[in-house]
């Protein structure tokens, strides 16, 4: 491995990776007393007995209720591709020795974040668009867009809301810390040419 600096990023990048997965399954992102969906299923259960639910999963866009449901699934599940390549690109310039990574300086990694940031954002911003669904209105009530109802948020939405603060910060202090050594690299070379202009002088 190269530095700690690496290893710690790479780290904090794989378990972001890991909650976000873990708010995308989630069939709770917006939910009644008996009933709650999230972006790819949703559960219902009898009045009194959470632990008894039964769930149904989208497993394509073609089974997801609404059009935004859709758009909402396609973009959050493209950032969280790409939060994933972007993990595995810091793991193998981590890992690898410099000769097997002729390509590390080439690839802005920080474009793919952010666009994975970007893309994220999209599709938490579209998915209240389905409280006017049918769906939601058969469980939330009179919900409409941004609108609940009597549905409230659930911890999947929580989750993917939180994973996307921690990426968003992640790239800016990333992006920081880079600028911040281009600084320095820029510094190092103009003292060290000022040596040897003097050195020659002499």
């Amino acid at each position: 491995m190269r530095n700690g600096g690496d290893s710690v990023g790479s780290a904090l990048a794989f378990s972001l990776v890991f909650i976000s997965a873990c708010g995308l399954v989630s069939p709770a992102w917006f939910q009644s007393d008996l009933f709650s969906f999230g972006l790819f299923a949703s559960c219902s259960w009898p009045e009194g007995n959470d632990w008894n639910q039964t769930c149904m999963a989208y497993r394509t866009l073609e089974d997801m209720p609404d059009l935004a449901w859709k758009a909402s699934a396609a973009l959050l599940l493209g950032g969280w591709v790409l939060l994933a390549l972007w993990a595995l690109l810091l793991l193998s310039w981590t890992v690898l020795p410099e000769d097997f990574c002729p390509v590390k300086g080439r690839i802005p990694i920080r474009y793919i974040q952010a666009a994975s940031v970007t893309t994220t954002l999209l599709g938490l911003l579209l998915f209240p668009f389905n409280l006017a669904s049918q769906v939601a209105r058969d469980s939330c009530g009179p919900s409409s867009v941004y609108s609940g109802g009597r549905c409230h948020l659930g911890w999947g939405y929580i989750i993917a809301i939180l994973a996307l603060v921690l990426n968003s910060l992640l790239h800016f202090v990333g992006r920081f810390q880079g600028n911040k050594t281009q600084e320095q690299k820029i510094l190092f070379s103009s003292s060290t040419e000022r040596i040897v202009f003097i050195s020659v002088n002499r």
